[in-house]
């Protein structure tokens, strides 16, 4: 690869491979996304209602990162979006979302990413997120910390809610679901200096790593959404939770002197 990413030192022989087999398919990926983006003609179906959707361009993206992957890992099982799991029994499985913040992208908003993790024997070992756009990339491995644009990333040392800047999302049965995190914005909101709502799970999870952002929650995620984020946050030294267990995967990530406190709201 053209770019030696800094803490490459640090890595066994493998787990280069990994981060450089993930950079390949991110940038090879991010091609094919900044191709559709903007375009009129951008072909948009729903997948089961109008605001979970999924865009040629998702499926573009997938096919990149497919293909790469049977031929370079042709023994490893894949789980992604918009192809599903192949229930292969392996030890190493790939968990990709080919475009992480596709309404953003269909609505022409630069805030989307391609995500990809590596779980080994159901534990996740490498992150890799790549923002197209931005051309900026974010990288963990287990044990040996987080990169991003700027190098190591650290979040941030803040202690009180009110100088925070954190970000959420909502699910996608917003509309029908009274479970749909509104009262927890009620709850947050008069707290925290900022509340954002980026769009893309994995940007808001490495933005928390980056120290962009104080701390996100989240729930009814989808394993495609957290996986790669969340080691990234983890090895930048974020305080990361899954507290619920009854509406998917429900996340909290957030700098440790606040940690506690949001997650007493979002609760």
């Amino acid at each position: 690869m053209e770019k030696n990413f800094e803490g490459m030192d640090a890595l066994t022989t493998r787990e280069r491979d990994w981060i450089y087999g993930a950079r390949q398919m991110g940038q090879a990926a991010g091609e094919v996304l900044r191709s559709y983006f903007r375009r009129h003609d951008l072909d948009i179906e729903d997948k089961g209602s109008a605001y979970d959707i999924v865009t040629e361009a998702d499926k573009a993206s997938e096919r990149v990162i497919l293909d790469f992957l049977s031929h370079h890992f042709p023994h490893h099982a894949i789980l992604s979006e918009e192809s599903g799991d192949d229930h292969r029994d392996a030890t190493y499985q790939w968990v990709i979302d080919p475009l992480d913040g596709t309404v953003n992208y269909s609505a022409g908003l630069a805030t989307y990413c391609i995500s990809i993790g590596l779980k080994a024997d159901e534990e996740t070992c490498m992150g890799y997120v790549y923002a197209p756009t931005l051309d900026e990339e974010f990288w963990a491995i287990k044990g040996k910390g987080a990169y991003g644009p700027y190098g190591r990333l650290q979040v941030k040392s803040t202690t009180e809610l009110q100088r925070a800047v954190v970000s959420t999302g909502f699910p996608y049965d917003k509309a029908t679901n009274p479970d749909n995190n509104l009262d927890r914005v009620a709850s947050v909101m008069p707290r925290v200096r900022g509340l954002r709502r980026l769009g893309s799970a994995a940007m808001d999870l490495c933005y928390v790593a980056a120290g962009w952002l104080d701390g996100y929650w989240e729930l009814n995620l989808k394993e495609w959404d957290a996986c790669a984020g969340e080691l990234i946050a983890q090895e930048a030294g974020a305080t990361v939770k899954r507290y619920r267990a009854d509406h998917g995967i429900c996340i909290l990530a957030a700098c440790p002197g606040i940690a506690p406190q949001l997650l007493e709201l979002v609760l």
